[in-house]
């Protein structure tokens, strides 16, 4: 079973106009693998941006939505509230927009733009990091309890009270080396704010460099941090002092050089013993940074148990093996084991739970498919089951299971939908009537009439019924395959996850990022996004960059609080094919190294070509064919990526390229059949009566074709795109030496 990050299930979307209800996204489902690139591709108007903003949760003040689920992190990002919503957009999910203008602010720095993604999602990521922590390991101390004999229980309680309070410690040490850490960086920040000045040919107030410096340098102290290099660091601060006390004279920020000695670099205005004295420095707090760190929640048993010892008298690599070794030996190798019960204990207790709900199921669905809900009943029906849900739950676990978490609220939220459409469908039946028969006895009268009576803003509650059931399959589906899967489980790895949550949880909580760090990693991150002198650029307005910059730039900014996931919405349409080509790169090697989830939104097949790993090809609000980047690629099925593969460019094509004809069709009146018929030369009678399901071609690839079905007539793709399809194979297979 794939790692899933986001579901998308059955999501449909309206949008209300003048001219009546336009049906964006009629029905859509697909998920996106962690680390993986999923694009989805169609024409302007096929829905595939309205799905994007749905995930972000920035629709359009005039949409509906009509039903689905998009699911993240145990959340329906359709039912969370804004203010949980900021805390995913932008720290979870980033998007990236088609104009670049749209997302920075004119008149406001490049440099602070992206601090600010940086230092405000910091904030709030520390104190969640905290309370997370505790949540989780209350839960784990509940389970240890259930799972133990009554007289273990004082045992239990001395267990999660040395846990915590010893990664309390833990978090003290670990806060005192992120404090020298961070002064560390922000000292090699200001010396490579000074060497680059220097290189520019500024006056420079040495002196008072040296002082600030200096006084920044003191407060690296931490020892565990500091072991090895307290002698250099040292060294380098009476260096300064002497180079300060030297220069205190012939320096001044308002007159600049009063002097130029033997020993100045003429090309910097720095003297050469102060360059190379930086430098010399700023190599050694660079190799400080890189040293091994320490493993405080190992250490912090160590110094809980042993509050007086002097440990830090040897290498971090020893110390952090030395404590491991006491850990295991007076606390861990106890509290894994009442661990491990406990978890076995939550993963069963939810196993029982799943039975049961799927015991229920069916007598939920038969009620609510019968018609003529009320609404009391209604609500007494759902009570039961969603407690039922709510007790099948495995709380220990990591990953959390977004379709049980989600289940209630979707299905409240669906039933609350139903009572209000059946409400607004009868009083716009009134409305209608009302409006109708006053129009026609006025036209009766003979008099003119200027005005057309507004259509009916109806919702088919067979549509909101199929919503709840929907949500109670979904559930069911889910459910009967953990209960198939029992035996597969490994509640090792799952002890094992459970430590090392508990360990990246309290170090969040002390994670800091100052203005000064935010500084030099958004500096870091412009250089990563190929901005060239980032340190002057930095200080610029969006103004003074070009098209593809000021694009580099928003992927700065969407990768400032490191996202899980990165939507790329038309992200090089506006920009001439050169730049179009560099981004589509950074894009590519961003997602690599950091190991992102990737949404691309084209409608160019050619753009998507060397970065899918899947694709998802989108007309008139539905997903028409889905499968592998090879598959679309090497063996389209539907006639509407036939459509995009032969009118798409290539430099080896001698025949003219053929246009898709006619336009998309009005989504105010949603085509019966497949939508895509009347632009289709290839389509059968059915194609205009009937909307085809999506066929499967294989494990993952999908097609809503009837030429699919067994008693479709044998069609053949356009001989063009068969000859792309061998000039493809025939190069790939030349490159990888066949």
């Amino acid at each position: 079973m794939e790692d899933n990050i986001l579901e998308v299930k059955k999501l449909k979307i309206s949008f209300r106009t003048n001219n009546g209800t336009v049906k964006a996204v009629r029905d859509i489902s697909f998920d996106l693998h962690r680390g993986e690139t999923l694009a989805i591709v169609g024409e302007s108007g096929s829905g595939k941006s309205v799905t994007s903003r749905a995930v972000l949760g920035i629709s359009a003040g005039n949409s509906i939505m009509d039903g689905g689920e998009i699911l993240f992190d145990g959340k329906d990002l359709l039912k969370v509230g804004e203010e949980d919503m900021c805390k995913i957009r932008g720290d979870k999910i980033s998007m990236i927009f088609q104009d670049p203008l749209s997302s920075l602010d004119p008149i406001v720095k490049i440099g602070q733009q992206i601090i600010e993604a940086l230092v405000l999602k910091n904030r709030e990521s520390r104190k969640n990091s905290r309370k997370e922590f505790n949540n989780m390991l209350a839960i784990l101390k509940r389970n240890m309890i259930e799972s133990s004999d009554v007289s273990k229980k004082a045992q239990i309680n001395k267990i999660i009270k040395t846990f915590n309070d010893f990664n309390i410690e833990a978090i003290k040490l670990e806060e005192s080396y992120n404090f020298s850490h961070a002064r560390c960086e922000e000292i090699i920040a200001s010396i490579n704010d000074f060497l680059f000045k220097a290189s520019k040919k500024q006056r420079l107030d040495i002196p008072a460099f040296i002082k600030i410096y200096l006084s920044k340098l003191e407060d690296i102290k931490d020892p565990y941090f500091t072991y090895g290099y307290k002698e250099e660091l040292n060294k380098h601060k009476r260096i300064l002092n002497e180079i300060k006390i030297k220069n205190r004279h012939k320096f001044s920020i308002k007159t600049g050089f009063k002097k130029v000695f033997k020993d100045v670099d003429l090309a910097t205005r720095v003297p050469k013993e102060v360059n190379e004295e930086l430098k010399e420095f700023n190599s050694v707090l660079e190799k400080m940074l890189t040293e091994a760190k320490p493993n405080f929640f190992r250490i912090g048993y160590y110094v809980y148990k042993n509050p007086n010892s002097k440990i830090v008298d040897k290498p971090i690599e020893e110390i952090n093996d030395y404590c491991y070794s006491y850990l295991n030996e007076h606390f861990l190798n106890v509290f894994l084991d009442f661990e491990h019960n406990a978890i076995k204990n939550s993963y069963n207790k939810a196993l029982e739970g799943k039975k049961k709900v799927v015991d229920n199921l069916e007598t939920l669905r038969a009620f609510f498919q019968k018609g003529n809900l009320k609404k009391r009943s209604a609500g007494n029906e759902i009570k039961g089951v969603s407690s039922l849900v709510y007790e099948s739950i495995d709380h220990l676990a990591i990953i959390k299971d977004s379709v049980a978490y989600t289940f209630a609220t979707a299905l409240k939220s669906n039933i609350k939908k139903y009572f209000y459409n059946e409400s607004h469908n009868a009083k716009e039946e009134v409305r209608f009537a009302r409006q109708t028969k006053k129009r026609d006895a006025l036209i009766a009268k003979g008099k003119k009439i200027d005005w057309k009576v507004e259509p009916k803003k109806t919702v088919s509650l067979d549509d909101q019924i199929e919503n709840i059931v929907s949500s109670i399959d979904r559930l069911e589906g889910k459910y009967k395959e953990d209960i198939a899967g029992k035996d597969n489980i490994d509640f090792a790895k799952m002890s094992i996850s459970l430590i090392d949550y508990f360990k990246e949880k309290a170090s969040g909580a002390v994670y800091k990022v100052t203005n000064v760090i935010a500084r030099e990693r958004a500096i870091k991150l412009m250089e990563e996004v190929g901005i060239p002198e980032p340190r002057i650029r930095y200080n610029q307005y969006p103004f003074e960059f070009s098209g593809g910059m000021r694009q580099r730039i928003v992927i700065a900014i969407a990768l400032a609080a490191n996202p899980d996931i990165l939507i790329c919405d038309e992200p090089t349409t506006a920009l001439d094919v050169t730049i179009q080509s560099q981004i589509l790169e950074l894009i590519k090697k961003i997602k690599e190294e950091r190991n992102l989830s990737v949404i691309f939104i084209t409608h160019d097949l050619g753009v998507v070509a060397n970065m899918a790993d899947r694709i998802a090809v989108m007309y008139a609000g539905k997903i028409v064919e889905y499968g592998t980047s090879e598959e679309i690629f090497y063996s389209p099925a539907h006639p509407y990526t036939w459509a995009l593969l032969s009118s798409m460019p290539d430099l080896d094509t001698k025949e003219k390229l053929e246009a898709i004809p006619g336009t998309p069709p009005n989504m105010i009146y949603p085509p019966v059949g497949d939508a895509f018929a009347s632009r289709n030369k290839y389509a059968l009678k059915i194609d205009f009566e009937k909307q085809p399901p999506l066929f499967k071609i294989s494990e993952t690839h999908y097609a809503a074709t009837w030429l699919l079905h067994p008693n479709a007539p044998k069609i053949e793709m356009p001989k063009v795109i068969l000859e792309r399809i061998n000039r493809m194979k025939e190069r790939a297979g030349e490159d990888n030496g066949l």
